[in-house]
């Protein structure tokens, strides 16, 4: 057993607790930088009022938009696109 896989022996996978929407990951990955919707409004260029409108679903995010804030939140578009992906369940093919 290498030194690795002594490590992950007790390893166990975190149980998902909540789905959370395309707009919750917006919000959750904002607040978790402690910006303010005006702030990342700034960051982004993207209207506050729009970001307002995807963070509670009523927009969807969008390939453009989902990019523009991903380089403003500092993350991969896939984390704000594809919040529940379970790559263990899921096939990308």
């Amino acid at each position: 057993m290498t030194i690795a896989e002594n490590d992950m022996k007790d390893f166990r996978p975190a149980e998902r607790q909540i789905e959370v929407s395309t707009g919750g990951s917006v919000r959750i990955l904002r607040e978790l930088q402690e910006l303010s919707q005006n702030e990342l409004a700034e960051l982004s260029g993207i209207p506050q009022s729009t970001i307002s409108a995807i963070e509670n679903d009523r927009v969807r995010l969008g390939v453009e938009r989902a990019k523009t804030l991903a380089r403003a939140l500092r993350c991969h578009p896939a984390v704000l696109v594809f919040p529940g992906w379970d790559v263990a369940a899921e096939s990308a093919a």
